[in-house]
């Protein structure tokens, strides 16, 4: 089959490699649909820690926001799974340590990360291996795009409910990239008042044209403006500690994005404003929630996609060249039977 291989930094080809075949509790997805995301951006311009960590190493297959239809089934798998169409957790731990026994998977030291952490092949390929206990079923209403779509809106789900969101919620939300707008949605459907902070015009305009009135950029933020919560979806070292600054006392700050550098949080300013701070790593445990947001039409993230490629269009998108009338929209989809 074919597969995307990146070889090292800069560098990627397109390769006939094995196909998958089924192992004890595994399904075989033919692959309908792989979103790139920042991850894998890093993956291609060796700047990912797990390089540097020895958590993987070239050549690596990437690919972990995906959808696709179960084609073939391992031993002690049930065969109604065959034919379905399905999603999945990208962190798949050990299943036996003590973070895993109580439902903390996406934490085990010895997990593996579908097209990140530990070998395990992602899904820029025509087939994926995946094991059936982190499978989660797509119904008719939600199309290729947005099951694509379901693993970052799981971690979105996660920031929105660590953010404690309600109707009553003033939430400031610190880069419009896709995570930050996927919570910006979610948010929204919970009624809240969402503001955007970002430092690029096209894509606070894009913000802006998906309903969201309240965008700013840093120069521009009125001192008056509180927030109840503020979430920090940026890889900036500055953002974390302006996050803490512009929260209420008693509020929350979370964090999803990770900047290159240690960023500085001043532990004085949490304590002395009683403030909650959560760290978000991934979508596990937000998958089922965010397939029914999609499933009844409460969010549709479906405009963040800015277009679909082949396989061969993927390393000019991970560059970060892609042309101009694909717009501001910060999402590229890759369907690998192209």
């Amino acid at each position: 089959m074919r597969a995307f291989v990146v070889v090292g930094p800069g560098r990627a080809e397109i390769q006939d490699v094995a196909p998958p075949v089924p192992r004890l509790g595994e399904v075989i997805v033919d692959v309908e649909r792989a979103g790139v995301c920042g991850t894998d951006a890093e993956f291609y311009s060796g700047h990912m820690a797990y390089l540097h960590s020895g958590d993987a190493a070239y050549p690596i297959r990437i690919g972990h926001e995906w959808c696709g239809v179960v084609s073939a089934v391992g031993a002690e798998v049930d065969r109604e799974w065959l034919g379905r169409r399905v999603t999945g957790d990208t962190m798949l731990g050990c299943g036996n340590c003590l973070r895993c026994l109580s439902g903390r998977q996406h934490l085990c030291a010895d997990r593996f990360e579908i097209g990140i952490r530990g070998g395990w092949p992602g899904a820029l390929a025509e087939q994926l291996p995946v094991p059936v206990r982190a499978l989660h079923p797509l119904p008719d209403s939600v199309d290729a795009t947005l099951g694509a779509l379901v693993e970052p809106g799981g971690n979105a789900l996660r920031v929105v409910e660590a953010a404690a969101v309600t109707a009553t919620t003033r939430l400031l939300v610190l880069g419009p990239g896709t995570i930050g707008l996927l919570t910006a949605q979610i948010a929204a459907a919970r009624g809240a008042e969402v503001h955007l902070l970002g430092r690029d015009a096209a894509s606070l305009a894009f913000a802006r044209e998906l309903g969201f009135a309240h965008t700013w950029t840093a120069d521009d933020l009125p001192d008056a403006c509180v927030f109840d919560a503020v979430v920090d979806a940026t890889n900036a070292t500055a953002l974390p500690g302006f996050a803490v600054r512009r929260v209420e006392p008693g509020g929350r700050v979370v964090y999803i994005g990770i900047a290159e550098e240690p960023s500085l949080v001043d532990s004085r300013e949490l304590v002395l404003k009683d403030v909650t701070a959560v760290g978000v790593l991934s979508a596990s445990g937000g998958l089922s929630g965010t397939i029914e947001l999609y499933a009844t039409g409460a969010v549709d993230p479906r405009p963040l996609v800015a277009a679909t490629v082949g396989l061969d269009g993927a390393a000019e998108v991970l560059a970060g060249r892609r042309p101009a009338e694909w717009g501001a929209a910060p999402k590229v989809h890759v369907d690998p039977r192209r």
